[in-house]
């Protein structure tokens, strides 16, 4: 379904939730929603375009919500579509603000000049970066850990090429909890679960885990779900019980 919902075409860039959470997991999810405001004319794509993945990750804020109440953890979700400016990548790189998503033009974002360009990173960018950093920094100077884990969704077929993976957990200097997650998850034999798939991490690729977590040493990972297994509440509600189960058996190496 398309977030566009009349009564709030500008909603807040980040949606907070249980701030005040004790579990040390903190949970970000950069790709929550497709909503674009009304003014954008949906980047000149069409309603179906806006409901793929292109547009946003299928299933991963309904877990990362669930996931949220389950652990009793913080959560921070974007309010705006990826295609409009991405949360999940550095400002300087050039899919910053896509001017191709997979194989589909955006048109909306051709030939944008920089004072549009600099309205996106003040409306919707800052904003969610901001308030996750002064969250963290409000737990560390409370003594408390900060374990940050990003949840994503990844199509079954990219570019042509079919993806067998049903999850992939991401990371760089948290080698130790990434491992230690993929050998929770792949206690069920009917999984595979990888490392680093289907994308690696880097700092040109990925904001949160390399700026907020491996800079500061945090330990951080991103969790990647095959969107066709979270599309519907059933897959929701199966992969959150997976995850809680798998990041309660890791707290204590995080």
């Amino acid at each position: 379904m398309l977030f566009q919902d009349a009564t709030n075409d500008w909603p807040a860039a980040v949606d907070v939730l249980n701030e005040r959470g004790r579990s040390p997991f903190v949970l970000i999810c950069e790709h929550a929603s497709n909503h674009i405001p009304a003014e954008y004319n949906k980047l000149g794509l069409d309603d179906r375009e806006l409901t793929r993945h292109i547009a946003w990750d299928i299933g991963a804020a309904d877990v990362t919500r669930a996931l949220s109440k389950r652990l009793d953890a913080s959560a921070f979700l974007g309010g705006y579509s990826r295609l409009l400016i991405d949360l999940n990548r550095p400002l300087h790189v050039a899919d910053s603000i896509p001017l191709r998503s997979e194989a589909t033009a955006i048109p909306g974002n051709l030939s944008l000049d920089a004072a549009e360009k600099e309205r996106r990173r003040r409306l919707m960018f800052h904003p969610f970066q901001d308030r996750l950093r002064q969250h963290l920094e409000t737990r560390s100077a409370d003594g408390r850990r900060n374990v940050l884990i990003a949840v994503h969704s990844f199509t079954p077929v990219y570019l042509g090429q079919h993806r067998a993976w049903h999850a992939g957990v991401l990371f760089d200097k948290a080698a130790l909890l990434g491992q230690a997650l993929i050998a929770q998850l792949s206690r069920d034999p009917l999984l595979n679960v990888g490392a680093n798939v289907p994308y690696g991490v880097s700092a040109d690729a990925d904001y949160a885990l390399v700026v907020y977590g491996d800079q500061l040493d945090n330990p951080a990972v991103l969790i990647e779900i095959r969107n066709d297994l979270i599309d519907d509440p059933d897959g929701v509600e199966t992969w959150t019980r997976k995850l809680e189960d798998a990041l309660r058996a890791v707290e204590q190496l995080s």
